[in-house]
């Protein structure tokens, strides 16, 4: 998380400084990194859910680690362009598929439905202190060394991803169930788990709504801060290191948050902070940036530890790989939709403009949520249901 936190910013940052790419071309960078889920999002949740997930991982790092490395490479060798660095992005979205499907149903194996809270809290927080960590040191090394060092330590912490999967000496049974039926079988089950079910349904669709915002947003941020504030490149990793302290806070708190209020309710209050604090970001001046990026990590970070501990005890576990990948397709599908939006309005209406209708649809996406069967719930329901016929 470390190293993708870095190349985060260092891969636009290569594209803006080394390339002298447009915004639209800035933008796509972000568009076909996510891409893959349309493509093999569905059939990956199947795969993985017929294997062991964490030689899935491995192998999944261990391609990420040759394709970020060859971007150096690339440029040592004089041949690096903007098809490459986007071929670069597009592979590594591939891996990252399979990567967050395995990811998340093998956490399942590790820890008790009991723990999932505290387990997913722990992951998301160190997830988010690598955040505030990555745009900084991506910032420092692009002073120092240039964009594209921060590629190369990403390519390296793949590498030290591995050794540490390694590590882990929990005994996974190969799954059997579900071996002898077709794929397209297997896909379809989860697909009706998903749409058969209230609440999934109504987290699939404020998701995909909410990524469009975000992500258009997200994909030209950089492009405001260097072109709009004329921030440089340390000062750009700083101001996106400390945008992130609220994703840090945001995990140490939503215990108590979520004890308090409930699950459910605490959910609906992290997307309440989020929505509104995106308007404050394309104001001009850093700290309106900066305090805009505290206050959607903040909920971005709290509603996703609360929504996956949540998927994770009430979804069937021979069901979790395909109910993941289904649910990740829809959501994720609006991710390159929305970089992709992001650099045309950014191109035509501007990025300061672009980036406040961003805000405004991330706003008005509430509305699903308040006319929704989760919003008179105290708690998400923790049961298991049975898979779908």
């Amino acid at each position: 998380m470390l190293g993708s936190a870095v190349a985060g910013t260092a891969l636009p940052l290569v594209a803006v400084v080394g390339l002298r790419a447009s915004t639209f071309e800035v933008a796509l960078l972000t568009a076909v990194a996510w891409l893959p889920w349309l493509v093999v999002g569905l059939p990956a949740g199947a795969w993985v859910d017929r294997m062991r997930k964490r030689p899935v991982m491995a192998a999944c790092n261990t391609a990420s680690m040759v394709v970020f490395a060859s971007v150096p490479l690339a440029l040592l060798a004089g041949v690096l362009s903007m098809p490459y660095l986007l071929g670069a992005a597009l592979a590594g979205g591939t891996a990252k598929v399979f990567f967050s499907v395995a990811y998340r149903s093998f956490l399942t194996v590790l820890v008790d439905r009991e723990q999932l809270l505290v387990a997913n809290t722990r992951l998301l927080g160190s997830e988010s202190a690598a955040q505030v960590g990555g745009p900084g040191l991506a910032g420092l090394m692009a002073g120092f060394f240039g964009p594209v060092s921060g590629v190369l330590a990403d390519a390296l912490s793949f590498g030290v991803s591995v050794l540490f999967l390694r590590g882990i000496r929990a005994r996974e049974e190969k799954p059997v169930a579900g071996s002898r039926v077709r794929l397209r079988t297997q896909v379809a089950q989860g697909l009706r788990f998903v749409a058969g079910d209230p609440y999934l349904r109504v987290l699939v669709v404020f998701g995909a709504v909410s990524n469009l915002a975000l992500n258009g947003y997200a994909s030209i941020q950089v492009v405001f801060l260097a072109r709009r504030l004329g921030a440089g490149a340390g000062t750009i990793g700083l101001v996106l290191a400390l945008a992130e302290v609220g994703g840090v806070a945001a995990a140490l708190l939503i215990g108590r948050l979520s004890g308090r209020f409930g699950t459910a309710r605490a959910f609906l209050l992290c997307q309440a902070l989020a929505a509104p604090g995106m308007l404050l970001g394309p104001l001009d001046g850093l700290g309106f940036f900066v305090l805009a990026g505290i206050a959607v990590c903040a909920g971005i970070v709290g509603s996703n530890v609360l929504t996956g501990t949540f998927r994770q005890r009430y979804c069937p576990p021979e069901l979790f790989g395909r109910i993941t990948a289904c649910s990740a397709v829809v959501n994720y599908s609006t991710i390159p939709l929305g970089g992709l939006l992001g650099g045309v309005l950014g191109q035509t209406l501007g990025v300061r403009e672009t980036m406040l209708v961003m805000g405004v649809v991330q706003l008005a996406s509430l509305a699903i949520l308040v006319f929704s069967p989760l919003r008179p719930l105290r708690d998400f329901p923790q049961y298991r249901r049975e898979p779908a016929r």
